[in-house]
């Protein structure tokens, strides 16, 4: 499967992540942040450019890929090395790679610009072709092939991954009596939300570029648009899906990473 450039929203000031002085993107899951774990689901599949669209604390995004070798791999440092011609240290990198190369371009898009404006900042470095469309506040073990594939077969200008959830109650059914007739504790909620991991023909692009604003959202905005044109489908995930809005989510993947790492796709 050929590549497709992977734009990953990063702007948000995860206000719901309580006083904390890390990024939520950056936040540590299993000795990794929690956004290398999303670039890693679409690597597995192929996908290596990566669009980083940044805005609150876009510093901390920037610094940790500038670091990411020298932090990641073994390092050997030469120090007042004659070899370097004027005493400088020299630095050698070592140790395997955990992943094919990647290409990541990171972009300031702005501290208030709602999605789909943040869309039209990154444009130049999306080609003409398709692109996907991620948070980096959620994982998944999600089968990209197959949603590559659901994409190109209803021919559409965009799939969304739609995820199911658990209701925090038991469901009670009872008769007029009271009596209870049915108890199902925590059951799967009848509707669909967007989780993301979405697909988007370049056509999606320009119109999003053609409205021009700042203010322009993409769920309030270009996907009701889409959908009222017939031209948004949804690809349905069933499988292990979290994202994480609160310090209680954060808890939730780390545990889950240490149990059992189940979006682990590679």
């Amino acid at each position: 499967m050929s590549q497709i450039p992977v734009v990953i929203m990063c702007g948000g000031q995860g206000t719901r992540m309580g006083n904390t002085l890390t990024k939520k993107e950056l936040i540590d899951i299993g000795g990794r942040p929690l956004l290398w774990h999303v670039m890693r689901i679409f690597s597995a599949y192929g996908h290596n450019r990566f669009i980083l669209a940044l805005g609150h604390q876009a510093d901390q995004v920037r610094r940790y890929f500038l670091e990411y070798e020298a932090m990641t791999r073994d390092v050997t440092i030469q120090l007042a090395d004659p070899a370097s011609g004027n005493g400088q240290p020299t630095v050698t990198l070592g140790g395997e790679y955990e992943h094919p190369p990647w290409e990541v371009t990171l972009v300031d898009t702005g501290l208030d610009t709602e999605r789909a404006a943040r869309l039209a900042k990154v444009a130049d470095y999306l080609g003409d072709g398709r692109f996907f469309v991620a948070y980096g506040e959620a994982v998944a073990n999600i089968n990209l092939s197959k949603l590559v594939q659901f994409h190109d077969q209803h021919g559409k200008l965009a799939t969304i991954t739609g995820i199911q959830f658990r209701s925090q109650y038991g469901r009670v059914e009872a008769d007029e009596s009271g009596q209870i007739t049915e108890f199902v504790e925590k059951p799967v909620l009848p509707y669909w939300v967007n989780g993301g991991f979405m697909l988007f023909e370049m056509a999606v692009l320009n119109r999003i570029c053609n409205e021009n604003r700042e203010d322009l959202d993409l769920e309030r905005d270009i996907l009701p648009q889409l959908a009222q044109q017939q031209q948004l489908m949804l690809y349905q995930h069933t499988g292990y899906w979290q994202s994480m809005k609160t310090l209680k989510d954060a808890l939730t993947l780390k545990e889950a990473w240490q149990e059992k790492r189940p979006w682990q796709v590679w």
